[in-house]
């Protein structure tokens, strides 16, 4: 199986996070998965792939040249790909997986999230997203997601595009058993 992992690059998160991240990079390796991240070498990134690689795991870094050029790539993750655009490294990670996962972070991580959500509102993307809320980190986010419903903007099913689990051990099994989705999704209307 192989996943994605979007997550977040700042040095300056509290430990429990980082804590997580190192749980869930675990799971990964004794459940002989492939990952691929955002090639970042500090943060929760660099933890992710730090601990990967120290427990031989497989795991792929994908990062516009530009990053690279500032040094941004993880030195020690020697399956790297290189892309010309932000916009091509989020097609790139999206391709020939088997599921997102999401941990905490800021902008970056939030963008690329959502546009997964949307990709998979229309068809596009039909992979499991399982969204790993640590420290109730992405309540109000479930809580935005939640009132789109509510007040009509997304219909009831496109609640079961997502999974939020508390603890990374959980993560493998949301992953694995996630609702199913297809192409056919672009047809759930909001207004009725």
């Amino acid at each position: 199986m192989k996943v994605c992992v979007y997550c977040a690059s700042s040095v300056k998160v509290d430990k429990l996070y980082f804590d997580a991240t190192e749980t869930l990079a675990l799971e990964f390796v004794k459940a002989n998965m492939e990952v691929v991240y955002g090639g970042g070498a500090i943060g929760l990134m660099g933890k992710l792939a730090d601990t990967i690689l120290l427990n031989g795991g497989k795991i792929k870094g994908i990062m516009p040249r530009f990053m690279n050029e500032v040094e941004w790539a993880h030195k020690n993750v020697t399956d790297f790909e290189f892309t010309e655009t932000m916009h091509e490294r989020k097609a790139k990670f999206l391709e020939d997986i088997d599921g997102l996962v999401t941990l905490p972070g800021g902008s970056g991580t939030l963008e690329e999230l959502l546009e997964a959500i949307t990709l998979k509102r229309l068809g596009q993307f039909t992979k499991p997203i399982v969204i790993l809320n640590t420290n109730g980190f992405y309540d109000p986010l479930r809580e935005m997601l939640e009132r789109c419903v509510r007040e009509h903007f997304m219909h009831e099913k496109h609640l079961a595009m997502w999974s939020f689990v508390d603890r990374p051990e959980e993560v493998i099994e949301a992953l694995v058993s996630a609702a199913s989705w297809d192409e056919s999704a672009i047809n759930f209307a909001t207004n009725k």
